[in-house]
């Protein structure tokens, strides 16, 4: 019952990844606002996890939208004290091959989302005076370029080095900004990037995935279950004098 009385939200949480920080969270004692853009998908999820987690319909590309979002949570559970910017999308292309319309709507999720979701949390817990935690979903491949993923890496190296300066930022107000680069995550996610290198690398369904997998020093693909710990620690007391730093949990993948 480590975060005992806490409240937190999570964006992009009606499945995968959010899904299991918010479970996690509520098994430590948390009282949690599942936030996503599918409203139908996060109050099935929301009403899966009981009466510690509410649902908030929320578009992190659209202002009004985050803003209205941040309020219903506060509204529902009286306070913020913890953010996770979860909510984010994949692609994978060649070069040659990338459209503006790709790179805006990444950008617009990955790191608009982040930037200003970050700001509507900070503006509640400077305007209540005790402090917060947020932490940023970034990746091992906000690390690195990688051949066929020029835009998404760039947009969680700007996860990454957003962390940083707001982590500067918002420490004298007690809101300790942290982020969690994961390395490669089994799940829907990562099989929807299985086929994007199936099309342009020529390979059979399932075959990146096994690569990447044994490429791993720790032995097998990241779950959702192991990136909770991270999650959890960087929302307790124990963290409290840490701030604008990312922590691989990748199985060994990347050291930084």
């Amino acid at each position: 019952m480590r975060l005992q009385g806490k409240t937190a939200l999570i964006t992009g949480a009606a499945r995968g990844i959010g899904l299991e920080f918010a479970r996690a969270y509520i098994a430590e004692g948390a009282t949690v606002a599942l936030a996503d853009i599918n409203a139908a998908a996060v109050q099935a999820a929301a009403t899966s996890l009981g009466p510690q987690a509410v649902a908030v319909q929320m578009d992190v590309t659209d202002q009004a939208s985050i803003e209205a979002g941040f309020a219903d949570a506060v509204a529902k559970m009286g306070k913020l004290d913890i953010l996770i910017n979860n909510a984010a999308l994949f692609t994978a292309q060649p070069i040659a091959e990338i459209s503006r319309a790709d790179y805006d709507r990444i950008f617009s999720v990955n790191v608009a989302g982040t930037l200003f979701c970050m700001q509507a949390a900070a503006r509640h817990m400077i305007a209540r005076g005790e402090g917060g935690k947020i932490i940023n979903m970034a990746s091992q491949a906000g690390r690195r370029g990688e051949s066929l993923v020029a835009i998404y890496c760039a947009s969680k190296a700007a996860v990454i080095s957003l962390t940083q300066s707001a982590g500067l930022n918002l420490i004298p107000h007690r809101i300790n900004v942290n982020a969690i680069a994961p390395g490669v995550v089994d799940g829907e996610h990562w099989d929807h990037v299985d086929s994007l290198f199936a099309k342009y690398e020529g390979r059979a369904p399932g075959e990146k995935k096994k690569i990447v997998g044994s490429a791993v020093p720790y032995g097998r693909m990241g779950t959702a279950q192991d990136l909770t710990g991270m999650a959890i620690f960087l929302a307790t007391p124990e963290a409290d004098y840490i701030c604008a730093q990312t922590f691989g949990v990748d199985g060994g993948n990347w050291m930084a």
